[in-house]
């Protein structure tokens, strides 16, 4: 059995029917629930609960000291090529797009992992655009051996890899990945991913299922907002992350909401998701799984984020550039998308104390 199956006995639900009958006694008690079901999930993801949003974020800020701690642990990624042969309308990277594109030597990548060392961020993520002829498995391979050696923990942000590839990575000390299903609406999924091997929903969607079989430490996952129905797509996210959590007790899994940010192709969001709506799926997230990471990222506003920190949130990136070469200037690229918190992160590490936060650069050593 895998995610799919379970995704499948919800294909014929009629969410908005039973959004419109929640009331206000279904979503109070889902709050206070210690156990939750996917029922109370959809109650607190539900239109009625926009009006308990303070009790919700309460739930979540004292679940979240209850399971981490008065602490945020920071991350921070490094882009080593931007050249994409995936047709996804939203995307800077896309191949449709004509931008400036790089593709980083090991030399480089060494040279950028130095200065983003200074920052004395001990978590950091690879990400590349989907080349397997370019982005291989070996060149993967190197990038992450290399990380290794001035950071505790690496991951990737790369295209979906089997199993074994997974395995071979953690051999030279990769720690975790990420990957966002983008959306979990099939029928949007085909619409957006225009052609490509990202064009393929179901391996995609078993993605997190092959890292954890693999023995990757910690998996990320979340839906990109703005695509389709967002009350939908937060439920799904939502049925994802508990499904992972269930089915691989010895992964540590997390979720994010990144939403679609100006870039490269112009690319509109037909679902837009405000910040009222984005505060009630995050702390529906804490409530729903206690231990699952949430991550916040650069996406978001500087004053936006800094005011998310007490709701739930363990881990937010800092300092961050999505243009390849852009931490040591060589020859920078175009950008993934723009980003919303230029902030140094020095200036986001005073931000979080001022909030009362105490910040973690390492929460792992990697000894491999």
């Amino acid at each position: 059995m895998s995610f799919y199956d379970e995704k499948k006995k919800w294909n014929s639900f009629d969410f908005s029917s039973y959004f419109s009958r929640v009331t206000e006694e279904d979503v109070l008690q889902s709050i206070e629930k210690e156990k939750l079901s996917e029922y109370d999930l959809l109650n607190l993801l539900s239109p009625t609960a926009t009006k308990y949003l303070e009790k919700m974020a309460q739930k979540a800020h004292n679940l979240k000291l209850q399971h981490f701690g008065n602490v945020i642990c920071l991350y921070i990624p490094i882009y080593v090529s931007n050249y994409c042969s995936n047709g996804c309308t939203y995307c800077g990277f896309s191949m449709k797009n004509k931008i400036h594109r790089r593709h980083m030597t090991l030399k480089e990548i060494e040279e950028e992992a130095k200065e983003i060392a200074k920052t004395k961020i001990e978590h950091i993520i690879l990400l590349t655009g989907e080349v397997k002829d370019l982005s291989t498995l070996q060149y993967i391979k190197e990038g992450v051996s290399i990380l290794k050696k001035y950071f505790a923990s690496v991951s990737v942000e790369v295209m979906p890899l089997e199993t074994e590839e997974y395995a071979t990575l953690k051999k030279v000390g990769l720690d975790g990945m990420t990957i966002y299903q983008e959306t979990y609406n099939e029928e949007v999924y085909d619409k957006v991913h225009l052609y490509g091997k990202k064009k393929d929903y179901l391996f995609r969607l078993g993605t997190p299922e092959r890292a954890a079989e693999a023995g990757l430490r910690t998996v990320g996952i979340g839906a990109l907002f703005g695509l389709s129905n967002i009350r939908e797509e937060a439920f799904f996210a939502g049925l994802h992350l508990q499904y992972l959590i269930h089915h691989y007790p010895n992964t540590t899994f997390g979720i994010s909401l990144p939403r679609i940010n100006p870039a490269e192709g112009g690319f509109q969001p037909d679902h837009p998701l405000d910040d009222i709506q984005f505060v009630q799926f995050l702390t529906a997230y804490r409530i729903f799984q206690p231990k699952a990471d949430l991550s916040v990222s650069t996406r978001e506003v500087p004053e936006f984020r800094d005011h998310l920190l007490a709701l739930g949130v363990t881990r937010i990136s800092a300092g961050s550039k999505t243009d390849v070469g852009g931490y040591t200037n060589q020859d920078a690229s175009t950008a993934q998308f723009e980003i919303s918190d230029s902030r140094s992160v020095e200036e986001t590490v005073a931000a979080v104390e001022r909030q009362g936060f105490q910040v973690i650069y390492k929460d792992w050593e990697n000894l491999v």
